[in-house]
């Protein structure tokens, strides 16, 4: 049995031993589970019988593929990521781990942050002055060289991050700095947070979606291993950003997709959707990236990465990112898509490809309309710091929109969400052919047959 074969529906009329033939359901029988009984007549949703020609042609078209994508793995797998001198700017500098042993309150003129003098009032858009004391906080250097050795950070009342005793920090490494100048704190230690919200996330994948949750986290380890060992590292190599991404993403669909979903038909119907999806999104982010003369640099930290490694196409690095962000959406809805129309034929399995078409496209509908507004709304959420500077200079939409910086971005959301919009009709179409296919080889009475050609489809 595959993670798949997990959908209860509600029994038939028929009870086991009213069926044709007076063939007894073998899933009641004892020491059979439930979940056994895909293989006859009024089976789960994968079992839905796949006839000998279109697994063939399925096959014929996902073997290469899959050959295709393992070559381009071996070929282009880069063996880490090339070494650099660090520039010490933003990211790119030696960090060390800190503690904060002592804070006390001092009196800010005293240690050279008294702010400026004059009142918002006579200076329009100043800072005002801050209300309170300044924080003396002496911090311990717990790694690396200078272990042991201690400095002091002065935090002014008006700052947005304040210490607290034992508090574990992030340092700033400088080594060729003056000593009092070779550390300062750049971030708060969050290691102890986010373990525990990424262990309440996989209880939770767990305990709901029981041996499919584990599938899930075997699988998005995979995947998250196929970013840092091969995509990432091998763009800083110098390869091609869009072929790197268009590989490594195939990759990371096969696997979670089988993984989750199971080897068979279904499965592979949602794979062949998502490729489709992915190869127009690819073209269309080609297309208007080049139209809209779009450079990829418009960031502090995307302009690092170019001047650390010149090699890189940063325009390909946009590409590249356009195609992975939508690849984990392209799965939820090509999945879907496809557990509908199996479903629906496991309802009538006297329907053809027409009609189990048009009733999974009504659910797809219902569905292109929730993601939509979903990928809008996530890139308002993200910029939305963005969207407040535009207001503040009360910049024209047409002005913001036309921006490189918001254009990236409205590029990358408007042909993903194309993407997506087209893998529901496109999924659903090849989901119906495939299901709807043997209409043909269910016969009258003839159960206990039926019910081996599902075993043997399966």
């Amino acid at each position: 049995m595959t993670p798949t074969d997990h959908t209860h529906h509600a029994p038939h009329p028929q009870t086991p031993h009213q069926r044709p033939g007076g063939d007894p359901s073998p899933g009641n029988s004892p020491g059979h589970s439930h979940g056994h009984s895909h293989g006859h007549s009024h089976s789960h949703g994968p079992a839905t019988p796949v006839s000998s020609h279109l697994r063939k042609v399925i096959a014929a078209v996902l073997i290469p593929f899959t050959v295709a994508v393992v070559a381009g793995l071996i070929v282009l797998w880069p063996g880490g990521a090339p070494p650099h001198h660090h520039t010490g700017l933003g990211l790119d500098q030696q960090t060390e781990s800190g503690r904060v042993v002592k804070i006390e309150e001092v009196d800010c003129a005293k240690v050279g942050a008294q702010p400026q003098q004059q009142s918002p009032s006579q200076q329009p858009g100043a800072p005002a002055p801050p209300q309170g004391p300044c924080q003396k906080a002496t911090v311990e250097v717990t790694s690396g060289p200078d272990k042991g050795t201690t400095f002091t950070e002065i935090v002014q009342p008006s700052s947005s991050r304040h210490y607290d005793m034992s508090e574990k920090v992030v340092l700033a490494y400088a080594p060729k700095a003056p000593e009092n100048l070779r550390y300062s704190v750049t971030d708060v230690d969050r290691t102890v947070p986010m373990a525990l919200l990424a262990g309440i996330f996989a209880l939770a994948v767990v305990v709901v979606g029981r041996l499919r949750g584990v599938f899930a986290l075997v699988a998005l380890v995979i995947s998250f291993g196929i970013l840092t060992l091969f995509i990432l590292p091998a763009i800083l190599q110098g390869s091609d950003p869009l072929l790197v991404a268009v590989i490594g993403g195939s990759a990371i669909m096969l696997i979670a997709l089988y993984m989750c979903h199971g080897l068979n038909a279904r499965t592979s119907v949602a794979v062949l959707g998502t490729m489709t999806s992915l190869l127009l999104i690819g073209l269309l982010g080609a297309a208007f990236t080049e139209w809209a003369r779009l450079t990829g640099n418009t960031d502090d930290q995307t302009g690092l990465v170019h001047g650390l490694y010149p090699q890189i196409e940063i325009r390909g690095l946009l590409l590249a990112g356009i195609i992975i962000g939508s690849l984990g959406v392209l799965d939820d809805v090509t999945v879907t898509q496809t557990s509908a129309v199996w479903e629906l034929k496991e309802a009538d399995p006297s329907a053809n490809w027409r009609k189990l078409y048009g009733s999974a496209m009504r659910i797809g509908r219902d569905h292109i309309a929730s993601v939509v507004n979903t990928l809008v709304m996530a890139y308002a959420g993200a910029s939305l710091p963005l969207l407040l500077l535009f207001s503040i200079a009360d910049s024209g939409v047409s002005t913001v929109a036309t921006s490189e910086i918001v254009a990236e971005e409205i590029v990358r959301t408007l042909v993903g969400s194309i993407g997506l919009v087209a893998s529901v009709p496109v999924t659903t179409a090849l989901a119906a052919l495939v299901a709807g296919a043997d209409r043909h080889n269910p016969g009258k009475g003839k159960a206990g047959a039926k019910g081996g050609r599902r075993r043997r489809a399966k």
